[in-house]
This record gives structure tokens, C-alpha cells and sequence, in this order.
């Protein structure tokens, strides 16, 4: 499996971004649940929205009305549209395969990508 995420960079309070990123080997993408995750500095995992094989999005509190998780089977790519950023959604974000897990109350995207840098900032 491999994940390969873009599109991070810097913005301005109220700014828009859209990762993407590139799913390929040994899954099917199209079947697949999917997830966005975050890290922020000196902080874990933070769970940010799953794609379910049945097509349904859930989002955290933390940006459900803001972010949007799509996908697009036929290009085996999946995309996070971030609006009205942030200070606090400055992390590094990940793609991931499934839906991760909760272990001691602590969040594991699982198997994910390199991650791409969001900051928000004035």
C-alpha cells in the first residue's frame, strides 16, 4: 500500500486548502474505507474523517461543517476541501487506510502516507 499525500501549505486565517492524495497497491480503493488524520506539534493522533465503504462521511467536531472528504475511485485519488481554517488546524496531515483505531484512549491512523504540512497562520 501506498499513500502519497499533497496540497499542504501555508494560509491565512479564513483560508481555503485541498489535500489530495494518492492511493495505489495492494488494496481495491474503490471498496475501501478511508481516512484523514492530523498531527499536531507535541500532540498525537487526531482522528479527522472517515470515508466509509458505504459512501457515508463522518467528521470530527473539531471541522465537521468545514472540511469536506471526497473521493474518486476512477483515479484511485481522495481529497480533503478545508474551509474557514484555523490557527488550530495547523498540523501535518495523513491519508490512511481504514477507519484506524482507539487504543487507551489514544488514536492510530494505521497504515497512512508521509503526511503534508497544513499551517495557519497571519
Amino acid at each position: 500500500v501506498q499513500l502519497v499525500e499533497s496540497g499542504g501549505g501555508m494560509v491565512q486565517p479564513g483560508g481555503s486548502l485541498t489535500l489530495s492524495c494518492a492511493a495505489s497497491g495492494g488494496f481495491t480503493f474503490s471498496s475501501a474505507t478511508m481516512s484523514w488524520a492530523r498531527q499536531a506539534p507535541g500532540k498525537k493522533f487526531e482522528w479527522v474523517s472517515t470515508f466509509w465503504d458505504d459512501g457515508s462521511a463522518f467528521y470530527s467536531s473539531a471541522v465537521k461543517g468545514r472540511f469536506t472528504f471526497s473521493k474518486d475511485n476512477a483515479e484511485n485519488m481522495m481529497y480533503l476541501q478545508m474551509t474557514n481554517l484555523q490557527p488550530e488546524d495547523t498540523a501535518v496531515y495523513y491519508c490512511a487506510v481504514g477507519p484506524g483505531i482507539y487504543s487507551g484512549g489514544d488514536y492510530d491512523p494505521g497504515t497512512r502516507g508521509q503526511g503534508t504540512q497544513v499551517t495557519v497562520s497571519s
